[in-house]
């Protein structure tokens, strides 16, 4: 078999993951891999359904991908949550679910695609050479948010064994990778289905593997980590763990919370980063606000602008609320879109107030940092143990590098630093 691949992979870093498993099957099949559609006898499309205008924006291409002659393989998110738009747009299409992904090329040639599939142990062709995106489980272990369409995308949960979890990570070192993502719907809930939280060992173990390299870990929801947060917080003050907490609270307001099922309140969520603040005090904190929520009065947003003015986080994922299809919410009356547009102006407007405050407070820090992107211009960028970015004075190739830094400009969005 075999032929010529064109791919496109959207949305989050278990998305990417996926897209790079895919084409590292294919790839190892024998299918070539092209720069082009135009060039290609497959098109793969790895698709992101979280937000409506992402969705949106899969259909487009989806249609345009549709007209080009060539075979459409529509993976990821959109192949599961929104299937039925999806054959609207190309019903030649075929369809390949997130959980099934490790089975492409049984899908691209026609055969029937069964069992339990592990996405581990698999060969890749990486988007980054230095970053290993390694999931440790699949699905969400809360699923009950009234406005997320993941349980519908990627239903069901099980979380990896450590062990292989570890392999992997092993095995990524070998092929050059210095900086790890690891990386689920929810990380909170590591292990959980278990019986207990084994989110704490499994980083452990992971800061164990010998070999110099940082690791990142992912999205966490509130609710799961008070039990271990004791220990989690000791997890991550291991040598290789990038101090950077992906915290989402979508809201400032209790009240919204609770309609959003999110299954935490406002003070639970400021204890978490307290305590990550108290014993590790240069944690980088990230955290998600949906914004418009169709039950958000103006006193909710105000107390979700006095959470960002209190905690001051150094990144904020803004999203205004778009329902989303075969949720609760869906059918929720929606607030008016220009003041929803008022209030991301007004939180946008903070948050970069608050980065660039953040960032001032890093001039004149020195160390070691890792080399794990090529930005603007050719320009190599560094991120030093709390996972901040800077952007260096050289275009000298030090991807995978080690280097010693001194910041010397802040920046909203980045630092400026000089190699010593």
């Amino acid at each position: 078999m075999g032929g010529r691949v064109y791919a496109e992979v959207y949305g989050c870093s278990a998305n990417q993951a996926d897209g790079e498993m895919a084409l590292g099957l294919l790839k190892t099949s024998g299918y070539e891999l092209v720069s082009s559609p135009d060039k290609a006898d497959y098109v793969v499309l790895v698709t992101c359904a979280v937000k409506k205008p992402t969705a949106d924006r899969m259909i487009h291409r989806v249609k345009r991908f549709s007209k080009m002659g060539g075979r459409l393989v529509v993976a990821g998110c959109m192949a599961s949550g929104e299937a039925e738009r999806v054959r609207r747009a190309a019903p030649e299409a075929v369809l390949v679910p997130p959980k099934q992904v490790v089975g492409i090329v049984d899908f691209i040639q026609g055969r029937a695609v069964e069992g339990r599939w592990i996405k581990a142990g698999l060969p890749r062709v990486r988007r980054n050479p230095v970053v290993a995106i390694i999931p440790v489980s699949e699905g969400c272990r809360w699923s009950k948010c009234s406005f997320c369409i993941v349980p519908n995308t990627r239903p069901g949960y099980e979380s990896y064994p450590v062990r292989m979890i570890v392999d992997e990570v092993r095995r990524s070192l070998l092929e050059g990778c210095r900086e790890v993502w690891l990386t689920s719907q929810d990380m909170g809930s590591y292990g959980t289905e278990s019986g207990r939280n084994l989110l704490p060992q499994l980083l452990e173990a992971v800061n164990n593997v010998e070999g110099r390299f940082y690791v990142r870990v992912g999205m966490m929801n509130p609710i799961y980590l008070n039990p271990i947060l004791n220990q989690l917080v000791d997890a991550y003050l291991g040598a290789k763990m990038f101090k950077f907490l992906h915290l989402p609270v979508q809201s400032g307001s209790d009240k919204v919370l609770k309609h959003m099922n999110r299954g935490h309140t406002s003070q639970m969520f400021l204890r978490i980063v307290e305590k990550f603040r108290e014993k590790i005090p240069e944690t980088t904190l990230a955290t998600d606000i949906i914004v418009g929520y169709p039950t958000e009065e103006g006193e909710d947003f105000e107390q979700t602008l006095k959470l960002v003015e209190r905690v001051k986080p150094s990144v904020v994922n803004i999203s205004r609320y778009f329902p989303r299809p075969d949720t609760p919410a869906e059918n929720l009356k929606q607030l008016k879109p220009e003041v929803v547009a008022r209030r991301v102006a007004a939180l946008k407007q903070l948050v970069e107030e608050v980065q660039l405050e953040n960032n001032e407070r890093w001039l004149g820090w020195y160390g070691p940092a890792l080399v794990d992107e090529v930005g603007k211009n050719g320009l190599m960028v560094a991120r030093n143990h709390a996972y901040r970015p800077i952007v260096l004075d050289t275009r000298k190739n030090l991807l995978g590098q080690f280097v010693e830094v001194e910041v010397v400009g802040a920046e909203k969005t980045y630092l400026r630093g000089r190699l010593m």
